[in-house]
């Protein structure tokens, strides 16, 4: 049993440690919803972790309506159902529970509700989230389940528009949740893939943080400390799926990894949105796919900084030796060496180099991610070849 619990304000209010899910009737109350929508996704609403948290509602005397009509990699369509059953349920709030899925589509859902302009005119680009009405968007509390995107801590939703296939990121600062609830215990029943894949997502966000260009050392000193905790912690997870104490340092760092992004993601990212959305990809483990291709491909412009990084993560102080870190740990939880391993072909090659380099997060990377660059790391994830 985890003995660490801690109440944060950073960058919302944080409820950390185990079995802090008793206090969830108390988190509705603190964000001013009493008659909340509890968004899942279709995999998770029948489990016992879901199953266990209504009737905890349920016990408290708050009724509760759900939503579960969401995909591993969501889509407008999901939104959408979710707005319509939130405003026919008459409901006050929603409480975003799960992995990425059911919080993105969760956030956008409370941000959808009040709105009358399509969910499109909200993409985060240049200044349209100053189109919303503010007084349309209802209050949010997170749950998360898994230990990997971070979504809880974040003010923003990845939805897919189905009709082109492209990923879309919703924002607007009051889509940030009142209050979240991060209790390492909801994440022991997640199956072996779910987990390294979640948290290798959590490396992703933090290691391309930190990579970015751009002075951030906020986000910079978040991020070491979130790639330390995943590569210290993942391993004994996945070797004893009972550890909450490790479980809740990775919970830590997925929020972590959410909170330092704000600095910039890169072409781990830039090429695993097509990829999702192309192949219906599980998210993190696709970023593991691509993790250590990336890695080479900026090794000039991020060579001095990841020497930095292996030092503070107790390995020898230089690039060789974190890239070994990171293939050493993708070699041990099984993850594919190549995208021809996790059933990703060829064919869709052209396409996949340009959707990477309009990808939102492609600004992000150390050097530039023109569309030759985005192909040689797809050619190389393809062979295998560092």
């Amino acid at each position: 049993m985890m003995a660490t619990k801690a109440n944060w304000n950073y960058p919302t209010a944080v409820k950390f440690g185990a079995g802090r899910i008793k206090e969830l009737p108390e988190a509705l109350k603190a964000a001013g919803i009493s008659r909340p929508l509890l968004v899942t996704d279709a995999g998770l609403v029948n489990l016992p972790v879901t199953q266990s948290t209504l009737k905890l509602l349920k016990d408290a005397g708050i009724e509760v309506g759900v939503f579960a009509d969401v995909k591993p990699n969501p889509i407008s369509a999901n939104v959408n159902a979710g707005v319509e059953v939130l405003r026919k349920g008459g409901h006050d709030g929603v409480i975003a529970f799960g992995g990425g899925s059911g919080l993105d589509v969760g956030k956008v859902i409370a941000f959808m509700a009040g709105q009358t302009r399509p969910m499109w005119d909200f993409e985060d680009i240049g200044d349209w989230w100053t189109r919303a009405d503010p007084k349309g968007i209802f209050p949010i509390v997170a749950v998360p389940t898994t230990a990997g995107t971070g979504s809880e801590v974040g003010r923003a939703g990845v939805i897919t528009d189905e009709t082109t296939h492209t990923k879309k990121v919703i924002f607007h600062p009051l889509m940030m949740p009142k209050v979240v609830i991060v209790d390492p215990e909801l994440t022991v029943g997640m199956p072996a893939f779910i987990t390294v894949g979640t948290g290798f997502d959590a490396l992703a966000h933090c290691l391309e943080a930190y990579c970015a260009p751009g002075y951030h050392p906020l986000a910079d000193g978040i991020a070491v400390e979130g790639i330390r905790l995943v590569l210290e912690n993942l391993p004994k997870v996945v070797h004893n799926p009972n550890d909450i104490e490790a479980r809740g340092h990775l919970m830590s760092a997925a929020a972590m990894g959410a909170t330092a992004f704000q600095k910039g993601l890169g072409a781990i990212h830039a090429l695993s949105h097509p990829v999702g959305a192309l192949y219906d990809t599980h998210h993190g483990m696709t970023n593991a796919v691509f993790m250590p291709y990336v890695l080479v491909v900026n090794r000039d412009a991020i060579e001095a900084k990841i020497a930095r990084l292996a030092a503070y993560c107790g390995l020898a102080p230089n690039f060789d030796s974190f890239l070994h870190a990171v293939s050493a740990l993708r070699s041990k939880l099984n993850v594919p060496h190549t995208l021809k391993d996790f059933k990703v072909d060829g064919t869709k090659r052209e396409l996949i180099g340009d959707m990477a380099i309009v990808d939102p997060t492609a600004g992000g990377n150390p050097i530039e991610l023109t569309k030759a660059r985005a192909l040689e790391i797809f050619d190389r994830a393809m062979e295998g070849r560092l």
